[in-house]
């Protein structure tokens, strides 16, 4: 072979081989990370050549004549102070040439300036970095011992598509959490007030103690079965990350809360103390009368909290039924209680204190517990405060702002 053959052999070994193509499925997946909050930063101990060329394949860069600090040396990074180390952190999105250190001394950089970080790696050197990471990710088949050892989660097919999965389930668990959250204190503050209010003033409580029984069922088991079992879907993805601080109970959820508590406790209330001329049960028998009132009263607050259950599904969304087809689960369990409530109505009087409705009131308990729904619609337009609802209520000094989720991507090329 002479010269020339060895020239053009070199180049074509070059171009081939230097940048390896991405998995399918990669550039989407960090175009979902973007449109979520998350930047992906590649950290990797190729020359910046190469890594800036993987890196503008794959979509962590879009522009190929950028600089530092936006594409650096492991070593300069490694040289710079603890203090411009933090400066930069922010700005870097491919770091080339690093050593096992310089993975740490970023995560390390990033974390002090309040970003959540989480890392994934495969090597042993890469262990120190998933430790060090407020969520640590190694990969299943070709990670090490040491690094799974060393990480929180272990990715099973090494796919950095499954990030995306692993986020967008993150996020489904915490929103079903807020959605039961918001869903039990509706119920409950509903409840309470309208218990204490009518005890303290006439010394009777219109909701008995199995009534409340089966509205605690509905609260904590069915409810939670309900609202908890929601599928993840790609809504999830284009909310900002969650910080560090930030109260599980949104402004949002304190808006909806209210407005729904507000609304059950002005009608239950109204019907406690001027049910019996709306019902219009004046010339009826008393005692009769009374047991009557009462059981529509608890049967409008059941009904309140089936319609309920639908606007927890989307607290921040105008369509409450977008997706329910999706989970049979919640259909199936808001089917049941509604047939054990017309059940405990209409046939368990004596177990629950309550005698039969005509169809005329069931009518009526199912319009009131319907008006939810245009009323959670209504409220939902109603703009909140970025500020947490509870810090308008102390004196102490806002803490550092949280800042964006990131993903330190270590080696992650095919």
């Amino acid at each position: 072979m002479n010269h020339l053959d060895l020239h053009w052999f070199a180049r074509i070994y070059n171009q081939f081989t230097l940048q390896d193509p991405c998995r399918p499925g990669v550039q989407d997946s960090i175009r979902l990370c973007a449109a979520a909050g998350i930047k992906v930063r590649m950290v990797t101990g190729d020359n910046l050549q190469t890594a800036r060329a993987i890196a503008l394949e794959c979509g962590i860069l879009t522009d190929p004549n950028v600089s530092e600090p936006t594409i650096i040396e492991g070593k300069t990074f490694r040289e710079l102070s603890d203090l411009e180390r933090e400066e930069v952190a922010d700005k870097i999105s491919v770091m080339g040439r690093s050593s096992p250190n310089d993975k740490l001394l970023l995560v390390k950089a990033l974390r002090n300036r309040g970003h959540v970080v989480a890392v994934t790696g495969d090597g042993t050197n890469d262990a120190p970095a998933l430790h060090e990471a407020d969520i640590g990710l190694s990969m299943g088949i070709q990670g090490t011992e040491v690094a799974k050892e060393s990480s929180d989660i272990i990715i099973l097919d090494d796919n950095f598509a499954t990030l995306v999965r692993v986020v967008r389930w993150g996020r489904s668990v915490y929103a079903n959490i807020q959605k039961f959250i918001q869903f039990q204190l509706t119920v409950n503050v509903a409840a309470l007030i309208i218990n204490v209010v009518s005890a303290v003033s006439s010394g009777d409580v219109p909701l008995n103690a199995v009534q409340l029984l089966w509205v605690n069922l509905i609260m904590d088991t069915l409810g939670a079965l309900a609202l908890a079992t929601e599928p993840p879907n790609n809504h999830l993805m284009q909310r900002p990350p969650v910080g560090r601080r930030e109260p599980l109970i949104t402004n949002i959820m304190w808006r909806n809360l209210l407005i729904m508590a507000f609304y059950q406790v002005a009608i239950l209330l109204t019907l406690t103390f001027k049910g019996l001329t709306l019902l219009r049960l004046e010339h009826d028998n008393p005692a009769h009368a009374e047991i009557l009132k009462n059981t529509f009263i608890f049967n409008t607050f059941v009904l309140c909290q089936v319609f309920s259950e639908f606007n927890a599904r989307k607290p921040d969304e105008l369509n409450i039924f977008k997706g329910i087809a999706g989970n049979k689960l919640f259909i199936a369990i808001i089917a049941i209680t509604v047939v054990l409530q017309v059940l405990i109505i209409e046939f368990l009087g004596k177990f629950t204190t309550t005698v039969r409705l005509s169809w005329q009131l069931w009518l009526v308990s199912i319009g009131l517990a319907f008006v939810s729904w245009p009323l959670a619609l209504v409220g939902k337009l109603i703009p909140v405060p970025d500020r947490p609802f509870l810090d308008m209520f102390t004196c102490c000094c806002p803490g550092k702002k949280e800042g964006m989720f990131h993903i330190a991507c270590f080696l992650f090329l095919p």
